[in-house]
């Protein structure tokens, strides 16, 4: 049973994890704009997400579903009861696992998680992997406040934990999530089991693999400060700073990156007072001189989205996905959840069934390729923008033409300019990927 405690949720031999060096590269930049930030009303939640450059992310689309009472449902790892009754969902995920980097459910619902160390020992034993609980939390909770209280419930009973990719050298760690709906936004971090959280109301937010929630507390988990306390970390007297007492003593090189990066993510966000549009958040995920397009040793940005969620509850929520990697150069593209909605199988990557190494015990000892139909394409399209300088300038002017075309059709739909019936809507991503899949053909 959840622990949830308002104010008006492994083990290694050290705080950080077994795997971890200070060269291992980590990072992911969440970004969130709540009225009146945003140049419309309506929530604006951005994520690029940062992995292994090899690893191929995916955009796969779950209908909503009934399930049988005390039905058990398979994660990445480990098994956890099933629901009566799940949400649609949209997700951008490794390919490899069951969870997702970043998504949306049919409500409204966003979320995104990042990577995060703390004092708190993180371990390799198997449990929910971040990318499980968001999933989870997507498929549950029909608010953003409601999803946290699935990650948070699910995080004390099962706990976080497993290797978070595709290698035989694990890689762990705990998480932070950015959670929006159409009103309101909220940072929920985590160390362990333990958590804190911050509602946001209005205003802008990004997070950036680090603690962020100092004293502005709006929800922990009942244990925290006793914990702190008992551990030496805190006094018990005077102002609670979450971030302060819970982030590492020695800040790893990677862990320092990011505060540069969360400091240069917050001052884009600034740079548009009332000004942030779906456009703006575009091109802060696009931003290489900040290190927010990641483009480092072994990592990149494989996988961006943006979403658009009106404040009006008649308005559709409008999420922009690329399912390629390196946004500067990949076309976000518009889904709308409606009666057309369905999987899109140029975004899909092939499966392997028991023989998958992520199945096949000890995991990933082998290699598979992943790679969908869209991904090949982007890829030998990335590979001509990268050796003949014509097409590069022909291929580039494809991509802003076709993500131009879809922004239009957004800002038309959201104006009321634009009718199409449901079944138009839900095959939107299904039309531009096929746009998309022609200009690199």
């Amino acid at each position: 049973m959840e622990r949830w405690h308002e104010r008006d949720t492994l083990i290694s031999t050290s705080p950080q994890m077994a795997s971890w060096s200070p060269d291992t590269p980590c990072s992911c930049d969440c970004f969130v704009s709540v009225p009146p930030a945003s140049a419309i009303p309506a929530v604006i939640f951005a994520k690029n997400s940062d992995r292994p450059r090899e690893e191929v992310q995916e955009v796969v689309f779950v209908p909503a579903g009934t399930h049988v009472p005390g039905s058990r449902l398979q994660c990445t790892y480990i098994e956890v009861e099933q629901v009566s009754k799940t949400h649609a969902v949209i997700l951008s995920r490794p390919s490899w696992l069951w969870g997702a980097e970043m998504g949306a459910n049919e409500h409204g619902v966003c979320i995104g998680n990042e990577a995060v160390w703390t004092k708190e020992p993180v371990g390799t034993g198997e449990a929910l992997l971040g990318m499980d609980l968001l999933r989870l939390a997507l498929e549950r909770g029909s608010s953003a406040q409601e999803a946290l209280h699935v990650i948070t419930g699910l995080l004390e009973r099962y706990g976080q934990g497993g290797s978070c990719w595709e290698d035989p050298m694990p890689f762990c760690y705990h998480n932070t999530f950015l959670l929006a709906d159409r009103t309101e936004a909220w940072v929920l971090e985590t160390a362990g089991r333990l958590w804190a959280a911050q509602r946001i109301q209005e205003g802008a937010r990004n997070i950036s693999n680090q603690l962020s929630i100092g004293t502005d507390i709006s929800a922990e988990h009942p244990e925290l400060r006793p914990h702190a306390r008992a551990q030496g970390w805190w006094g018990g007297q005077g102002a609670f700073d979450f971030a302060q007492t819970f982030s590492l003593t020695q800040q790893p090189v990677r862990m320092e990156a990011a505060k540069a990066r969360f400091r240069a993510g917050r001052e884009l966000l600034q740079q548009r007072p009332g000004g942030i549009t779906a456009e703006a958040m575009m091109g802060i995920l696009r931003s290489k001189e900040s290190g927010i397009c990641m483009d480092s040793g072994g990592f990149r940005t494989t996988a961006s989205m943006v979403s658009v969620l009106p404040q009006d509850p008649t308005q559709p929520c409008v999420h922009f996905l690329t399912a390629t990697p390196d946004p500067s150069r990949s076309v976000f593209k518009p889904f709308i959840f409606g009666v057309g909605a369905a999987q899109v199988p140029q975004v899909l990557s092939p499966t392997f069934g028991a023989q998958d190494p992520v199945r096949s015990l000890p995991r990933f000892q082998t290699q598979v390729d992943r790679r969908h139909a869209l991904y090949r394409g982007h890829q030998v399209a990335l590979g001509l923008m990268e050796s003949e300088q014509d097409r590069e300038q022909q291929l580039r002017q494809k991509q802003r033409d076709l993500e131009q075309e879809g922004l239009e059709a957004v800002r038309g739909l959201l104006a009321g300019e634009w009718a199409p019936s449901p079944q138009e809507l839900g095959g939107l991503f299904q039309a531009f990927v096929e746009k998309e899949s022609r200009a690199y053909a």
